[in-house]
C-alpha cells in the first residue's frame, strides 16, 4: 500500500490541496494520513475547483471503507489499492470517480537534493515497471557519497555501499510479502565482525568484577552459554552481549553498594560520621550605586540596598543622602521608549500625595540594570507564598564536537557581544536555566555534572536537574533553583529526527515541556540541514520537527505545538545563512552594520514568507554572526572550507538563533540577546538570552466552595467569523478547550458560508449556535489568566483546518469585546477568526490585584514639565498598566490581511502614491486583539514597529490567489494603539479602559502620513459585527469597576441582536 505514489503519507490538509489545485483537473485524487482518526486514512478529491475530503477507515478486522453520503452502502476492502481502484468507475457515493492520481514529488526534484519529507527511498508497487526501481540504488548511493566524506567510518561505510547495490532483493522479498530483510541482516552482522572481539574483551573483564561481588547471580555471556564460537559473527548474537553489557553496567554499581554494606553489618564495622555540610546560602547581593541626572544638569547617585529593600538618592557634592525611599513606598517605575536611559520613579509620601521624579542614567543597560534590581526588591519583599515572576535564561551553542573550556562564566552570565548584562546584575542567578547544544561530544552525565558545577562556582547555589534530552550530539538540559523544584510538574521529553530519511539523529531536535505551578513552559533545541542552498530543506526539518514533536498535554496533541503552551523557546543551530556575497558581508561586520546583513538573513525571509515561525518573536540582533569563526580566535572568520567534493563557501551568519512564542495577554520580556566573546573553542561562539517571565499559581478561592450559593462565571460569545484559505466546501464546528473548562465543548454547525473567493472559505455562526461556556472557578482574578484554545474541524473528516488561542483577560465585564487572530495549523498560517465575546463574574467575585511585574509602564518622552515651586507637590500621574514591547495595545480596528479578499482595503491603510510603506505596530502575542465598542480611543505616543516583527507593503493582489499574510505585502497603516489606563478609584482594581480625551479625535497622525494629511479610518462594518455606538457628545467619565473591564451597564451600547445568517 505505502508503495502506491497516490500515497502521500502524513502531508498537512494544506499541502493535499496545494497539490490537487496544481493537477487542476476534476477527479485529481492523492490519498493521506487522516489526522483525526489514527490508522485511517483521508481520500482528497477535486471537482469543479473544490476538494472533497471522505475518511477511510478500518473496521475491526481491518477492512478498509469509505464514508459517503448517507444511503450508500459502504464496501470493503483488504487493501488500500483495491479500495482505489474500485471507487474508480462511478456512481460509487463520491462527487466524481477518482481518475487522475496525483503522484507525491519523487525525492530528485527536490531543490535540495533531498525528499520533500526528509528524504528516503520509495517503494514501488509489485506490479510495478522495472524502470520505476532503477533510480533506488543510485538514489541511495548518492545520498551515502555524500556521508563518506564527513565520516571517519569509511570501511563501514564500504559494506552498506555493497548492500545498497543488492539491496533490491530485500525489495522484492518484501513486495512478496516476506518483511525480514535477510540481505541487510548478513550485511550488518558482516560489518559488525570486528565488533565481537571488542564487545568479548570488555565483557570479560565486567564478568569478572561482577562475579567478585555477586558470583550466584552474576549474568553470563550468551556466547559461553550457547557455545556459539566467536569467529562465526551473527547479528542476534551481537545484540545480546550487548544486551549483556548494558545490563552489567548499569547493575554493577548497586552490586558492589550492596556488598560492601553487607559487609559493615556483618563485621559490625562502625563508619566515622561524615559531616554533611549545608549548602552554600546565595550570595547576598551588594550594594549597587548609579550615576545618574536629575533634571537639567543636577548628578546624583542612586543606591540600591536589595537585602534592605531601600533606594537612597544622594546629589553630588552631598555628603549625606538626600531621600532614603523605602521599597513599599514606591509605587510605580516608568521606563521612557524615546529616551531608552531614562526613567521615572512615582514614590507615595505621607500626606497621601505620590511625588514622581526622573532620572538618567549613562546609558540604556545602566537603566535596565537599576529597573532589574528594584524588580527583585519587590520580589523578596513581597512575602508572596508563590512567584508571581520568574528569570528564565536560554543559551545554545554548537561545540564543534571539542570539549569545552575550563569556565563558561561569560555564557552563563550573558556577558559579551550584543544587549548583554551590566556587571553589577550579571551575576544575579535566574530561577531557571535552559542549556541547548549541537555537536556536544561530552558523555551525558559528564555534560549535566559540568553546567552544574559551573552553576554553584558562580552563583553559590546547587542547581536541580529537571529533565535532559538527548538525540546524538544534540542534548538539551534544564536546571532549576532548589526552592522551585516542587513547584515543576508534568515533565515530558522527546526527540526527533531529521538527518537522512528521517532516521539519522545528526541532524533534529530535543525538547522539554513542564509546568511551572500553573504555567505551561515548552523548550526546543535543534540542528537543522546545513548549508548556504538548503534554505528549504531547513523549512521542512522545521515542518517535520513541528508535526512530530511529542510535548506538552496529551489532551491538546491536535493543536499545533506552538499553542500547547503559555510560552515556548525554540532554539538551537538553525543554519539558516547570509544571501550576500562574502567580501561584502566582511565589510558590513568590520563596519557593525548588521541591519544590512539582517536585510538577506535566510531565516527572516523565511519569516517574512510565513514559511517558518510564524507569530514568533526575535530579540534585536546587534552582535556579529556566530559562524563560522577560527578555532582559537574571535578575530577571523574562516569561510572557505575544503572538501572532496571541492571548495565550499561558508559565508558567516547568525545561524545560531532564540526565539519564543507566548499565549496572548502574558508578561515576557526579553532582558538581554547576544553572544560571548572569550569561548574559542568551537567554530560557533555560544548565544543567550534571559528573559523576565510571569507566572501563575494554583488559585485558591476566598470563598470555599460550598460555603453559600453558587454562582457561576460564564463566556458568552455575540458572533464568529473564520476565513479558510481552503478549497473544501465542508461544513465546520468549532471545538473549544481550556483548562478552566470541565470538558471539551463544540458549537454547531456554521450557520452560513461563502464560498466566492476562490481558494477561501468564509464561515460564521451567530449566538444561538455557539455554546455558553461555564469556568469551574468564577474568580476574577483567576479568569485574567486563563486562555481559550479554538480548533476549527470540519464536520465530515473532523479533520483541524486552524487553531488559535484567545485570552480571556480582555473580554471580562459586561460589554462584548471585539477580537481578531489568526489560525494555525502544523505550522502554517490557514486562516483568521474574529468575533465578539463577553466573560461575565459574579459581582461577589470580581475582586483582584496588582501583579509584581504590573507596576513597571512603558511611556514616550513628554514635553518637559514646567519647574514648580517645592512646596507644591505634583498631582499623582496616570498609572499605566505594565505591558511588556512584544505585548502592544489592541488595536482599533482590523488589520488582518485575510479580510480585505472580502471586504476590500480601506484608503487610509493603503500608502500614498510614491510613498514608502509604514511599519506597523507588534501585534500581541499569538495575534489576538481586542477592542470595547465603548467610547473613542486616544493614539498611545509609542514608536511604530513591524506588525509581528515583518515589515508588510502594498495592497493585495487578486492575481497572487489572496494570501492570507502575502509574502512581503500588506504594510497597511493603522491608527496607534489606545493607552491603557488604571482606574485608581478602584478597590484592588486592575481594570483596563481607554482614555478619554473630547480634544483629540481618533485619526491618523499626520506626522506619521507624510505631508498628507488623510481623513479618519474607517472600518466596514459586517452583519456580524455590532455597529459602534455613535458619539456626537463630550465623552462621559468612565464608571467605576471591579473587575478587568467590567464597566457600568448604563455606559455600554446595548448588545447587538442575533445574527442572521448570510445569503449564499
Amino acid at each position: 500500500m505505502a508503495a502506491a505514489r497516490w500515497y502521500h503519507r502524513d502531508i498537512s490538509q494544506v499541502v493535499a490541496e496545494e497539490l490537487l489545485a496544481q493537477a487542476g483537473r476534476d477527479g485529481s485524487f492523492l490519498v493521506r494520513d487522516s489526522e483525526s482518526v489514527k490508522g485511517a486514512y483521508a481520500l482528497c478529491l477535486l471537482f469543479q475547483r473544490h476538494v472533497y475530503t471522505y475518511r477511510i477507515l478500518p473496521d475491526d478486522e481491518g477492512l478498509l471503507s469509505v464514508q459517503t453520503i448517507q444511503g450508500i452502502q459502504a464496501k470493503c476492502f483488504h487493501t488500500l489499492p483495491d479500495l482505489i481502484g474500485a471507487y474508480q468507475h462511478p456512481n460509487n457515493g463520491l462527487v466524481t470517480p477518482l481518475l487522475h492520481p496525483v503522484h507525491r514529488p519523487r525525492p530528485e526534484e527536490d531543490s535540495d537534493g533531498e525528499g520533500a519529507r526528509g528524504g528516503g527511498h520509495t517503494l514501488p508497487c509489485p506490479g510495478a515497471p522495472p524502470s520505476s526501481r532503477t533510480h533506488i540504488p543510485q538514489q541511495l548511493h548518492q545520498r551515502l557519497q555524500e556521508q563518506v566524506h564527513s565520516s571517519p567510518a569509511s570501511d563501514f561505510m564500504g559494506f552498506m555501499a555493497e548492500y545498497l547495490t543488492h539491496h533490491v532483493h530485500d525489495l522484492q522479498a518484501l513486495c512478496h510479502g516476506h518483511p525480514q530483510l535477510r540481505h541487510l541482516s548478513t550485511a550488518l552482522a558482516t560489518a559488525c565482525r570486528a565488533l565481537h572481539s571488542e564487545i568479548d574483551f570488555t565483557l570479560a573483564g565486567l564478568e569478572t568484577l561482577a562475579r567478585v561481588f555477586d558470583p550466584p547471580v552474576s549474568p553470563r555471556s550468551p556466547a559461553r552459554e550457547q557455545g556459539f564460537p566467536s569467529c562465526d559473527p551473527d547479528l542476534e548474537l551481537l545484540l545480546n552481549k550487548i544486551s549483556t553489557v548494558n545490563h552489567l553496567l548499569s547493575s554493577l554499581e548497586k552490586k558492589v553498594l550492596k556488598s560492601l554494606q553487607e559487609t559493615v553489618t556483618r563485621h559490625n564495622l562502625a563508619l566515622p560520621s561524615v559531616a554533611v555540610d549545608p549548602l552554600p546560602a546565595a550570595r547576598p547581593l551588594a550594594v549597587q550605586n548609579f550615576e545618574v541626572k536629575v533634571g537639567k544638569s543636577q548628578r546624583a547617585a542612586l543606591t540600591v540596598d536589595v537585602e534592605s529593600g531601600t533606594v537612597t538618592v544622594t546629589k553630588r557634592g552631598s555628603g549625606s543622602p538626600e531621600e532614603v525611599i523605602p521599597q513599599d513606598k514606591i509605587l510605580q517605575l516608568i521606563k521612557y521608549q524615546s529616551v531608552q536611559s531614562k526613567v521615572r520613579l512615582v514614590c507615595a509620601r505621607e500626606n497621601q500625595k505620590s511625588l514622581s521624579r526622573d532620572f538618567i542614567f549613562p546609558n540604556a543597560r545602566k537603566r535596565e540594570a537599576f529597573c532589574q534590581l528594584l524588580q527583585l526588591m519587590k520580589i523578596q519583599h513581597s512575602n508572596l507564598d508563590e512567584p508571581e515572576i520568574i528569570s528564565v535564561y536560554v543559551g545554545t551553542w554548537n561545540m564543534g564536537s571539542t570539549p569545552p573550556p575550563r569556565s563558561l562564566a561569560s555564557w552563563l552570565t550573558s556577558r559579551g557581544l550584543g544587549r548583554t548584562q551590566d556587571e553589577t546584575t550579571a551575576c544575579i542567578p535566574h530561577d531557571i536555566y535552559v542549556i541547548g547544544t549541537q555537536e556536544n561530544s561530552l558523555g551525558d552525565r559528564e555534560w549535566v555534572e559540568f553546567l552544574c558545577a559551573s552553576l554553584k562556582t558562580l552563583m553559590a547555589i546547587d542547581y536541580r536537574v529537571v529533565a535532559l534530552q538527548c538525540l546524538w550530539s544534540i542534548k538539551i538540559v534544564v536546571l532549576v533553583k532548589p526552592e522551585h523544584q516542587r513547584r515543576i510538574s508534568h515533565v515530558h521529553t522527546s526527540s526527533v529526527k531529521t538527518g537522512i530519511a528521517n532516521t539519522l539523529g545528526n541532524k533534529g531536535a530535543v525538547g522539554v515541556s513542564f509546568l511551572f505551578n500553573g504555567t505551561s513552559f515548552g523548550f526546543v533545541n535543534c540542528h537543522l540541514a546545513s548549508g548556504s542552498e538548503k534554505t528549504h530543506r531547513r523549512n521542512q526539518n522545521y515542518s517535520d520537527i513541528l508535526h512530530s514533536l511529542a510535548l506538552g498535554d496529551k489532551r491538546l496533541g491536535g493543536f499545533d505545538l506552538t499553542l500547547r503552551f503559555t510560552h515556548l523557546f525554540w532554539f538551537g543551530d538553525l543554519n539558516y545563512r547570509l544571501d550576500m556575497d562574502v567580501q561584502d558581508i566582511l565589510s558590513h561586520i568590520v563596519k557593525k552594520e548588521f541591519q544590512a546583513l539582517l536585510a538577506v538573513d535566510q531565516l527572516n525571509l523565511e519569516r517574512e514568507k510565513n514559511k517558518v515561525f510564524l507569530r514568533f518573536s526575535e530579540g534585536d540582533i546587534s552582535f556579529p554572526p556566530t559562524y563560522r569563526y577560527e578555532r582559537g580566535t574571535r578575530d577571523t572568520y574562516v569561510w572557505q572550507k575544503c572538501k572532496p567534493t571541492g571548495m565550499r563557501i561558508n559565508v558567516p551568519s547568525w545561524c545560531d538563533r532564540i526565539l519564543w512564542k507566548s499565549h496572548p495577554e502574558t508578561h515576557v520580556v526579553c532582558n538581554s540577546y547576544g553572544c560571548t566573546d572569550d569561548i574559542v573553542t568551537s567554530d560557533h561562539s555560544p548565544v543567550f538570552a534571559t528573559f523576565e517571565v510571569g507566572v501563575t499559581s494554583q488559585f485558591v478561592p476566598k470563598e470555599a466552595p460550598g460555603s453559600g450559593p453558587e454562582a457561576l462565571a460564564c463566556i458568552e460569545w455575540e458572533s464568529i467569523e473564520v476565513i479558510l484559505k481552503t478549497t473544501s466546501r465542508s461544513k465546520c464546528y468549532i471545538e473549544f478547550h481550556s483548562y478552566c473548562l470541565e470538558e471539551v465543548q463544540r458549537s454547531g454547525e456554521n450557520t452560513f458560508q461563502n464560498c466566492d473567493i476562490p481558494g477561501f472559505l468564509k464561515l460564521g455562526w451567530s449566538s444561538k449556535h455557539l455554546p455558553v461556556l461555564n469556568p469551574i472557578l468564577p474568580d476574577l482574578e483567576y479568569l485574567g489568566d486563563q486562555h481559550l484554545l479554538l480548533s476549527i474541524k470540519g464536520v465530515e473528516s473532523c479533520e483541524s483546518y486552524g487553531e488559535c488561542c484567545l485570552a480571556l483577560r480582555s473580554a471580562i465585564g459586561t460589554a462584548a469585546q471585539q477580537f481578531e487572530t489568526f489560525l494555525f495549523h502544523r505550522g502554517e498560517e490557514t486562516g483568521s477568526v474574529r468575533g465578539w465575546m463577553r466573560v461575565r463574574v459574579p459581582r461577589g467575585r470580581s475582586g483582584t490585584r496588582e501583579r509584581l511585574y504590573e507596576w513597571i509602564s512603558f511611556e514616550e518622552e513628554d514635553a518637559e514639565p514646567a519647574a514648580e515651586p517645592a512646596t507644591r507637590p505634583k498631582p499623582p500621574p496616570q498609572r499605566l498598566r505594565s505591558r511588556p514591547r512584544s505585548l502592544p495595545e489592541p488595536a482599533t480596528g482590523y488589520t488582518n490581511p485575510a479580510y480585505f479578499i472580502f471586504e476590500g482595503v480601506p484608503n487610509a491603510w493603503l500608502p500614498a502614491p510614491g510613498e514608502a510603506p509604514k511599519k506597523q505596530a507588534e501585534g500581541p502575542a499569538g495575534g489576538q486583539r481586542c477592542r470595547s465598542p465603548a467610547g473613542p480611543r486616544v493614539p498611545v505616543p509609542s514608536e511604530e514597529e513591524p506588525w509581528c516583527g515583518r515589515p508588510r507593503c502594498g495592497p493585495l493582489s487578486p492575481s497572487r490567489g489572496h494570501p492570507l499574510s502575502p509574502p512581503r505585502a500588506g504594510h497597511h497603516k493603522r491608527p496607534k494603539s489606545a493607552v491603557l489606563t488604571r482606574d485608581a478609584l478602584g478597590l484592588g482594581d486592575c481594570s483596563l479602559y481607554a482614555a478619554a480625551q473630547p480634544s483629540q479625535p481618533q485619526q491618523v497622525s499626520p506626522q506619521c502620513r507624510g505631508d498628507r494629511q488623510e481623513p479618519p479610518l474607517r472600518q466596514t462594518h459586517h452583519v456580524l459585527e455590532p455597529p459602534p455606538r455613535p458619539c456626537r457628545e463630550a465623552p462621559r467619565p468612565l464608571g467605576k469597576r471591579g473587575a478587568l473591564g467590567a464597566l457600568d451597564p448604563e455606559a455600554q451600547p446595548p448588545p447587538p441582536a442575533d445574527l442572521q445568517p448570510a445569503r449564499m
